[in-house]
């Protein structure tokens, strides 16, 4: 349960910062990868959708099935 509820947190200050500071994000990480900030933007995107996809995958799913097993 914990797992899922940090991961959660995790993901929903990233989706945050990315909607409300992208430029700050991109100036950040611009310093060690110079890319293109169309393909920053693809990369964060897959990121975020790939890291919610592994937190339903591996966190949530288990947990409800752990919760249907103990009652």
């Amino acid at each position: 349960m914990w797992c899922t509820i940090l991961n959660g947190c995790f993901l929903l200050y990233w989706t945050v910062m990315c909607v409300f500071a992208p430029d700050f994000i991109f100036k950040i990480h611009h310093r060690w990868f110079p890319i293109p900030r169309e393909h920053f933007n693809v990369v964060v995107y897959a990121c975020l959708g790939l890291f919610k996809i592994m937190i339903l995958l591996f966190n949530a799913v288990p947990f409800v099935a752990l919760l249907i097993l103990g009652s």
